[in-house]
């Protein structure tokens, strides 16, 4: 190639890579985290689909890691760390930022099983109400918005970065440390051989609807646009419900969602928003689907 071609295609490239939709989303927390495989996949997904419409992407993770306040920090405001964020919605938090609502996880997140020390089993197999449910700790990490939900239920809560929350429960510093089913046997199944005592509690489900979307920046529309787009598109001819079943379906069996005790908690905070009559949407455990 002349200098002249090859000039002229390192203009080319350079204009394209300028062109390109760039995606940078917060970093895992650790070598161990990987509770967010699934929603990359999901955006990753509606971003190849949707390079017609919109052009080129690149997505990497930012080059920090930071907790879930420190990423809503950066994506406050323009210019910051990451452009996107995934996390629970709240009232407060879709006045702020450019919410997509749909439910990367379908809803699932709000039914919560446990990581517990094994050796406190037995009392919580008397937990049959909220007023038993009142009388226990749940841990949590600093910054999630499951942290209100319980509070406004009048549960003690204990918060602590994510990683610290491991050993915690173990040590009884808390009870009850809930997760989405989507995470917790992943979360035991890798941690449990460092953290003697980790277990999965086995008989109680606390349920609130959580929503877990993704967010923007409220000046970044046109990426939102081309994110719902896909996102449309892959829930209409299947493709979101194989990717979700492809990580959460082990996860949903071993839940045993209806062998288990469920105690509703109200979830205050709901946006009026909220699409909960779209059943496309919601996992719905009486059928052990992606949707009904």
């Amino acid at each position: 190639m002349t200098l002249a071609g090859l000039l002229a295609a390192l203009a080319v490239a350079a204009e394209t890579a300028a062109a390109a939709t760039r995606v940078v989303y917060p970093a895992p927390e650790s070598v161990l985290d990987r509770r967010h495989e699934d929603v990359l996949e999901l955006v990753t997904v509606a971003l190849g689909r949707t390079v017609h419409e919109f052009g080129p992407y690149t997505i990497e993770p930012a080059a920090v890691v930071m907790n879930e306040v420190r990423a809503l920090e950066e994506l406050r405001r323009a210019g910051g760390a990451v452009n996107l964020v995934w996390a629970g919605t709240s009232r407060a938090r879709e006045k702020e930022f450019l919410p997509i609502r749909i439910p990367m996880r379908k809803g699932i997140l709000g039914f919560r099983v446990s990581l517990i020390a094994a050796g406190t089993q037995a009392r919580i197999d008397k937990v049959r109400t909220l007023a038993d449910l009142r009388k226990l700790r749940v841990g949590q990490g600093v910054g999630w918005g499951d942290v209100a939900v319980y509070q406004a239920n009048g549960i003690p809560v204990v918060t602590a970065e994510y990683e610290s929350l491991f050993d915690m429960v173990a040590a009884g510093r808390f009870e009850l440390m809930p997760r989405g089913i989507t995470e917790v046997f992943t979360e035991h199944d890798e941690r449990s051989g460092e953290v003697p005592g980790l277990a999965v509690e086995r008989g109680l489900v606390i349920y609130y609807p959580w929503p877990f979307y993704c967010f923007l920046n409220r000046a970044d529309g046109a990426l939102e646009r081309r994110i719902e787009m896909g996102l449309r598109g892959m829930i209409k001819d299947g493709t979101f419900d194989r990717i979700f079943m492809k990580h959460h379906g082990e996860s949903i069996r071993r839940a045993r969602l209806d062998e288990r005790r469920r105690i509703d908690l109200v979830n205050p905070d709901l946006p009026p928003e909220t699409p909960l009559r779209d059943p496309a949407l919601w996992f719905t455990p009486r059928t052990g689907k992606a949707h009904p």
